[in-house]
């Protein structure tokens, strides 16, 4: 079994800290740069970040990336939903499909109760606390 995040959600959750740290608009290029990534990427990696509303994005001259929110406002399963999409809970980790809670797989219990779990801790550790803890 694996769990793993996508590349670009690490790379989003440090873009928020180092908007955090600087306290202002940091141009695209400036927060590439810090990010170690390019500035053609950058954009793909922020447009969910501004779609959630957490980020401002300014065109032009003078403009840039802000954050408008606290961390402490964004809990870790947010920052995954806004990057990777809706966390899947419906499907039977053994046989593919919907767990079908009449016959349930030999995991069904196991399973959604590690889940349940895993996703309340993701739901109530906020991005300030991850970035503190870690």
């Amino acid at each position: 079994m694996r769990l793993e995040l996508a590349g670009k959600t690490d790379l989003a959750l440090r873009a928020l800290v180092a908007l955090k740290a600087s306290g202002e608009r940091t141009a695209g290029p400036d927060l590439a740069e810090a990010l170690d990534t390019t500035h053609l990427y950058l954009p793909q990696v922020m447009r969910p970040l501004v779609q959630q509303s957490w980020v401002t994005s300014t065109p032009g001259p003078g403009g840039g990336y802000e954050l408008v929110v606290g961390l402490g406002s964004v809990s870790v399963l947010e920052l995954i939903e806004a990057m990777e999409g809706r966390t899947d809970s419906d499907t039977c980790v053994l046989k593919g499909g919907t767990c079908d809670t009449s016959d349930p797989c030999a995991l069904h219990d196991a399973w959604t109760s590690a889940r349940d779990a895993l996703l309340h801790e993701l739901s109530t550790t906020s991005l300030a606390d991850a970035t503190r803890k870690g």
